[in-house]
């Protein structure tokens, strides 16, 4: 199952999900440097709440003042999170790629995003998986009145 073949999101409570968000470290797989996309402007929503963003992104050097790395094994930093803007298909190769760093403890497919193969892959190596979800609206949804 990929792409649009589902209409649920993971059954993370809302507790669970405020856990998450304390976790600051953020790999955005797919950022963009175009301001209009949501691989842009959602990414520069985090930031803009306290959370360090790291671009996943081969094709650019720079997005929103932070260095771009060709691929999760190459940010220096200890990852938390890795916030996937790739097509379901494409999510498989990014939790291979994710597995190389020891510390990520969540796998984050955005809204419209989800790949079952992946979802195990990430599960079998002890992270979480949250799909079908945006990290902003989230995010929005859980602290707007806190």
């Amino acid at each position: 199952m990929t792409g649009t073949d589902f209409i649920e999101s993971d059954s993370h409570t809302d507790a669970e999900l405020k856990q998450i968000y304390r976790l600051r470290n953020i790999a955005v797989v797919g950022m963009s440097k175009h301001v209009e996309k949501p691989s842009n402007f959602v990414p520069k929503y985090l930031l803009e709440h306290g959370y360090n963003i790291y671009p996943v992104n081969p094709t650019v050097q720079e997005i929103i003042g932070k260095k771009s790395y060709p691929s999760i094994a190459e940010i220096p930093d200890k990852i938390d999170i890795v916030d996937i803007f790739r097509k379901s298909d494409d999510v498989p190769a990014v939790v291979t790629d994710a597995i190389k760093k020891p510390d990520i403890k969540i796998i984050w497919m955005q809204e419209g995003i989800y790949n079952e193969e992946a979802e195990a892959n990430a599960k079998a190596r002890g992270m979480d998986v949250v799909f079908n979800r945006c990290m902003m609206a989230e995010h929005q949804r859980l602290f707007s009145s806190s």
